[in-house]
């Protein structure tokens, strides 16, 4: 995932969705007051989406994408980013058995996303800030998220997180056809501003580090598209403290550079 920290508004959903998802613990047995139905209807939806199946996250993340498309503006085949786009990820077009698309955002945010289905869209305010191998290394780094199971866990943490849970755990085999417009709408807004780990983000840097010299584009464009953020965006972790600092990630990929 790359961004400066910002949060976006899709389908007009109120800011305060944006909910951190955080284990449930049962300490003690007091009840009182306590809607024990709710939970139990929570506990459901939890359990529903930590057990989803390929082809559920492949259904919702196809009707996700669409939600999330159909709230931008996307450059057409002729326009020059699209066009940018396509002849950069050409090689990639299916990578370790994964079937990828790329799209474009006419949008200024400094941003790229993957969604488990294979969907990854680049904002072009990206585009306009990076050189091709940098834009290749951003590809190939969420082209690692997909393939290395990262973008399917922030899917599932994103649907726990959102009112889409007890549709789930209630739809039987139609999980897909059970989200109305605004439950794929907040789920897709979960899943643009989610951050992953420190640990998800060093393995997609590693995966990219690896797919750039595998065929044989620069690999130090890594650490100059991660320093370009350092500069326009700062050094601060994010708002979650173990999301690593765009400069921390280029001094470990640069090491890893040197001693090849």
């Amino acid at each position: 995932m790359f961004e400066k920290p910002r949060f976006k508004t899709i389908n007009h959903l109120a800011f305060a969705c944006l909910i951190t998802v955080s284990s449930v613990s049962l300490v003690g047995c007091k009840t009182a007051g306590v809607n024990m139905d709710g939970m139990l209807s929570a506990g459901m939806g939890l359990v529903s989406a930590a057990s989803l199946s390929d082809e559920d996250m492949k259904q919702i993340g196809d009707k996700s994408i669409a939600q999330l498309d159909s709230a931008q503006s996307i450059a057409p085949p002729n326009n020059p980013y699209a066009q940018r786009l396509a002849r950069l990820a050409a090689p990639w077009s299916e990578v370790d058995g994964y079937s990828l698309e790329y799209k474009v955002y006419l949008d200024p945010t400094v941003n790229a996303f993957a969604v488990p289905n294979g969907s990854i869209r680049f904002y072009s305010g990206l585009l306009d800030e990076m050189t091709d191998d940098e834009v290749r290394y951003v590809i190939a780094h969420e082209i690692g998220h997909v393939v290395l199971g990262h973008s399917k866990g922030r899917f599932q943490t994103a649907i726990m997180a959102s009112s889409a849970r007890q549709a789930i755990a209630a739809s039987g085999n139609s999980t897909a056809a059970a989200l109305t417009s605004s439950q794929l709408g907040e789920l897709g807004e979960k899943l643009v501003n989610a951050q992953y780990s420190q640990r998800n983000e060093n393995e997609a840097d590693d995966f990219a580090l690896n797919l750039m010299i595998q065929y044989g584009f620069n690999p130090e464009a890594s650490v100059t598209a991660l320093r370009k953020l350092e500069s326009k965006f700062g050094n601060q972790s994010s708002l979650f403290s173990s999301h690593p600092a765009p400069g921390a990630r280029a001094q470990r990929l640069e090491s890893q550079i040197a001693n090849r």
